[in-house]
């Protein structure tokens, strides 16, 4: 069992942040953050995320164009934010991912299973890539105000990949963190049966 420490790292405490210190986030923390989430389970280990990490200027203000007016400037000023796609083609890799049984043949020309696996799966995997940047001692700030067909068009055109949400990550300015919303109860959000 964690700590009360890492709890309030993952959980209690973790906030969604707006504003980012100007703190360098580096290659080899995004591969350890990839390193950590993709061990988390996905339905027949199809793993159908793909992450681009938007870090370079002109990459930034590509992506800024594709968000609402608040979140433009959230892309803008943080020192990554990461395009959590899926991949519609992602059951071409289950005969590696997934060994054990013919996994491929249960999407192969089944476009509806393809497309709600490859989002309820990588918004899974997009779930657990807060919970490893967080680990790593990253801020995050997910957003979704964009323009889908944007996003694709810039950076997935003509491809099987199309977005999901996006993600700042970086270290979060205190200061310019909302005071916490309230929360549903459990009796509100829960039936035991």
């Amino acid at each position: 069992m964690l700590n009360d420490t890492a709890l309030d790292t993952l959980f209690y405490k973790a906030r969604s942040h707006n504003g980012w210190q100007e703190r360098e986030v580096s290659d080899a923390q995004l591969e350890h953050l990839f390193d950590l989430l993709k061990w988390a389970p996905t339905s027949a280990n199809g793993s159908p995320a793909r992450f681009v990490f938007v870090k370079s200027a002109e990459q930034k203000a590509r992506l800024a164009a594709c968000m609402s007016a608040g979140n433009a400037a959230k892309v803008s000023l943080a020192p990554v934010t990461v395009i959590v796609g899926m991949d519609l083609e992602f059951y071409e890799q289950l005969p590696f991912l997934s060994p054990a049984v013919d996994a491929r043949s249960w999407f192969a020309g089944n476009d509806e299973a393809i497309r709600s696996t490859a989002f309820r799966n990588s918004s899974l995997q997009g779930g657990y890539l807060i919970m490893a940047a967080r680990a790593i001692g990253l801020d995050c700030g997910p957003m979704s105000g964009f323009d889908g067909d944007k996003v694709n068009e810039s950076f997935f055109a003509g491809g099987p990949l199309r977005v999901n949400f996006v993600c700042s990550l970086g270290y979060g300015e205190p200061d310019k963190v909302r005071p916490r919303a309230p929360r549903l109860s459990f009796a509100q959000a829960c039936k035991i049966v």
